[in-house]
Parts: structure tokens; C-alpha cells; sequence
């Protein structure tokens, strides 16, 4: 309602559809694509949004530290996906507050990180990682306006893949 008791003009971006709050709500790994392939990173749910770490020694997103928006995708409890949303993309500099109070609160929940949370948002800062919120803006894509294919594609190349080897043997095989 506006000041005089009309109703207001104003429109509240914080307004999200009850199934992309509660899925934002029991997210642990989400999907963004940035206009290319979707990547599956980790993130931590927060206040309606989702932040997710980019960068040296983190996980990889193309594009995404550069992006305003982003195509974020989450499943359910079954595995499954459920909703796919527009969102809005906010990356956090270093030495703002919102950095120093959000960085701690990520690097608390990165798993496998060598040394302290303190440690691990220093070397985010110094190598230039991205700590990027996403933000739900527009439109959510659910049930059955979602694609009926897989969407699956072959593995992309990365880093962590390594060249098989011919396995060890023991003795000599002789073939007849």
C-alpha cells in the first residue's frame, strides 16, 4: 500500500515463487549457464539467494564472474530437476562489507579446504577468485514447461581428467 493508502506502484524483486524459495533453501549444488553450457557448482543458500565461488583452485564457471545474468537450474529431493530460473548476478569485491561478512559464511562451509576459513577467504581475495550471489529475477521455468529430454552432452574437457593408461599385467598373456 502506498503512502496514502492506495495501493503501490512499486514492484518488489524480492518476491519469488514459493517452489524457487524452497528450493533455493535446500540447495547444495545448482546448475548456471551464463548463454553456453550449464556448469554444476556448489553453493550456499542465503537470504533467498545462492552464492557460489569461482576461480583459481575453485570450482569453474565460464563466464560467470563477467555475467549480470545467469540461467540456474535445481533439483529435488529426488534427484531430479524441478525449476529453472533467471537470475540476477552480484559479484562481492574484496574489502567491501558485504565481502567481510559474507566470505566467512561461504568458506565455513567449503568442504576440503586445506587451512582455516580466515586462511581460505585471503587467498580467495589474493588470487582473485569471484564470490558471486545469484539472485532470482524473472520468471521461474517448472513442472511440465521444463524440457522432457535428458539435456545430457558429452563431458567437456577439464583439467582433472587424466590419460588412462594400459592396465598393469603380471605375467605374460600367450595366445594360441
Amino acid at each position: 500500500m502506498g503512502e496514502d493508502g492506495g495501493v503501490s506502484d512499486e514492484v518488489d524483486e524480492r518476491v519469488t515463487p514459493p517452489l524457487v524459495d524452497e528450493a533455493v533453501k535446500k540447495a547444495a549444488v545448482c546448475w548456471v549457464s551464463t548463454g553456453g553450457p550449464a556448469y554444476a557448482l556448489w553453493c550456499l543458500p542465503l537470504e533467498g539467494t545462492l552464492l557460489v565461488v569461482t576461480g583459481p583452485g575453485e570450482q569453474t564457471a565460464p563466464g560467470l564472474a563477467d555475467s549480470d545474468t545467469a540461467d540456474v537450474t535445481l533439483r529435488g529431493d529426488h534427484g531430479g530437476r524441478i525449476v529453472t530460473w533467471p537470475a540476477r548476478v552480484t559479484r562481492l569485491r574484496p574489502g567491501t562489507e558485504e565481502w567481510d561478512t559474507v566470505a566467512p559464511l561461504v568458506a565455513a562451509k567449503r568442504l576440503n579446504a586445506s587451512g582455516s576459513a580466515a586462511e581460505l577467504v585471503q587467498r580467495w581475495a589474493a588470487q582473485g577468485c569471484a564470490l558471486n550471489r545469484l539472485t532470482p529475477a524473472g520468471t521461474a521455468v517448472s513442472g511440465a514447461d521444463l524440457p522432457d529430454g535428458s539435456l545430457s552432452e558429452q563431458p567437456r574437457p577439464a583439467a582433472v581428467v587424466r590419460a588412462v593408461r594400459k592396465p598393469f599385467r603380471l605375467h605374460r598373456v600367450r595366445r594360441r
